[in-house]
């Protein structure tokens, strides 16, 4: 499977990293799905609906979970807006790994599904290359792509064009 890119509109990914940052209040992780189109390898980030939007429980842990009806809900937001989920995005407060509990509970389970493990709460600056990026594969199974590759893969351009 070609690795491909996550493009993200740049105010779109300050946007979605302060706002990561500003609801986990530098205490708990925060997460969103980010929305938009996919062609190909290439997908196009165009809004983020966060995790505590869908379920206002989903920090309560201190780690993200999403509870009852969460999901229901987005895929309504997705059929409205006919968007996909291009990407599911959280924070850690420190370095940006997956875990036991990530790699065992992808948020889609879907073989071609990104996830963004951003550290530091999401603290600015946020620096592409730190950034934990996997691909799943399915049956529990991701190909990391973290470190500089997610640097080549998560694209932030001035515009697009």
């Amino acid at each position: 499977m070609a690795e491909g890119s996550l493009n993200f509109p740049r105010s779109l990914w300050f946007d979605c990293m302060g706002q990561l940052h500003r609801r986990g209040r530098e205490r708990h992780e925060s997460g969103c799905f980010v929305l938009g189109t996919i062609d190909g390898p290439r997908r196009r980030a165009m809004r983020c609906v966060y995790y505590d939007e869908l379920d206002p429980r989903a920090y309560e842990s201190g780690v993200c979970v999403l509870h009852g009806g969460a999901f229901s809900k987005l895929w309504e937001i997705c059929r409205a807006d006919g968007l996909s989920v291009v990407a599911d995005i959280h924070t850690h407060g420190g370095e940006a790994f997956q875990s036991t509990a990530d790699r065992r509970n992808p948020m889609i389970a879907r073989p071609g599904h990104i996830a963004v493990i951003v550290p530091n709460f999401a603290r600015s600056p946020v620096w592409r290359h730190h950034l934990g990026l996997y691909r799943y594969d399915g049956d529990h199974r991701w190909t990391d792509l973290s470190g500089w590759r997610a640097r080549a893969f998560v694209k932030v351009p001035w515009s697009f064009r």
